[in-house]
């Protein structure tokens, strides 16, 4: 299996065997807003590089984006932190690395479909889960009784477009005003240290500081965990999850973005549904969307119906 997690500014690849174990991975920065014609050549670059001489063949490549895609047509359909990626088939980048089918997942349900192979394994006894992504973005992937919950057309888990009071009247990078995003997502932490002529780019330097014990870096990530808290808390209230994983950039200072999220769950979920709730961090961190398109590939393939179709065609 070939698994790529493409992001904003990185783009993670790896192969692994049918058992979910990774065999070989590297990752590769790109620039900011770089469209599919500069970014998918250099993954499947990569891809191939990472194929030893005689391995066995490729049975799927599996792609997770930020935003909502079409799985059916191998496309991303709105995703407005890649602009220029709506709607430009994907597999044809591949055909030169593999003859296999392409599995495409959103990048939130890639990190709750790493599960499967963590915390929601069939040993562990954990069905129901919520899954955030705390990164440059927020997103939320759902497993109910072990199933992936993906909504109408993929678009289930938006939370960091939900709007909330405290965002009125900022404009977010999707082209509206009062997303969750705007106050809560790493894009936006980034931009407020900027502003206060701060040295950060990325999360990632935010989470560096943090962990070096910067007191402002911390508090942003606490805020942040407590703003997403108080939305997480209707979900947590209407779904009745049995752990709340916490993933992406921001989790790797997780005791401080945990307590955040502690904070407003308890204080605005029932008492019913907090009673027996555990906060766990994302089994594979940094791995997690490798894991999950691993994950998505393996059972695609090994699919009843996927399997006897190569029985009829080998």
């Amino acid at each position: 299996m070939l698994a790529a997690a493409i992001g904003r500014s990185r783009s993670q690849v790896a192969v692994f065997d049918l058992a979910g174990n990774q065999l070989a991975a590297s990752a590769v920065d790109q620039e900011i807003g770089a469209g599919p014609d500069e970014v998918m050549p250099v993954v499947a670059e990569q891809l191939s590089a990472l194929l030893e001489p005689g391995s066995p063949p490729v049975l799927g490549i599996a792609i997770s984006l930020p935003g909502v895609v079409d799985a059916e047509h191998g496309t991303s359909i709105d995703t407005p932190v890649l602009p220029g990626w709506n709607d430009v088939p994907l597999a044809p980048y591949l055909t030169a690395v593999a003859d296999a089918p392409l599995f495409l997942a959103n990048d939130a349900d890639a990190m709750a479909r790493s599960e499967y192979l963590g915390h929601a394994h069939p040993d562990g006894g954990m069905r129901n889960l919520l899954v955030v992504k705390a990164s440059t973005g927020i997103g939320l992937g759902v497993l109910a009784d072990r199933a992936l919950v993906a909504g109408f057309r993929g678009g289930a888990g938006d939370l960091g477009h939900t709007k909330v009071a405290d965002a009125a009247g900022r404009p977010c990078r999707c082209g509206d005003t009062g997303c969750l995003e705007t106050i809560a997502a790493g894009w936006a932490l980034v931009a407020r240290l900027q502003e206060e002529g701060r040295a950060v780019s990325h999360v990632r330097d935010l989470v560096t500081h943090a962990r070096d014990g910067d007191a402002e870096a911390k508090q942003l990530l606490r805020e942040s965990g407590r703003q997403v808290g108080e939305l997480l808390a209707v979900a947590i209230n209407l779904l009745n999850p049995q752990a709340v994983v916490l993933g992406g950039d921001m989790s790797e200072v997780y005791d401080v973005y945990a307590a955040g999220i502690r904070e407003a769950v308890y204080a605005r979920s029932s008492a019913f549904a907090t009673r027996e709730l555990q906060f766990l961090p994302a089994t594979y961190g940094d791995r997690a969307g490798l894991v999950g398109c691993a994950a998505l590939a393996i059972k695609r393939v090994l699919s009843p119906a996927a399997v006897d179709a190569r029985l009829l065609t080998g």
